[in-house]
């Protein structure tokens, strides 16, 4: 997902995606660990898309 993508989003939103996406992380967490995980670079990204979030979500509490 990209930072232009995330910014049209409402902070609402971007906390639902934030939630669903960790979990998303967690159950590719359990599978990398027994060894399910064919694709081991979804791990990264979807870090990656957490962080860009979070980073948004910080973005506009402080404009505020």
């Amino acid at each position: 997902m990209k930072i232009r993508e995330i910014k049209e989003l409402q902070t609402t939103d971007i906390i639902k995606r934030i939630g669903e996406e960790e979990k998303n992380l967690l159950d590719l967490r359990f599978s990398h660990a027994l060894k399910q995980l064919t694709n081991t670079a979804k791990l990264n990204t979807i870090k990656k898309d957490v962080a860009k979030m979070k980073t948004i979500v910080r973005q506009k509490a402080l404009a505020k």
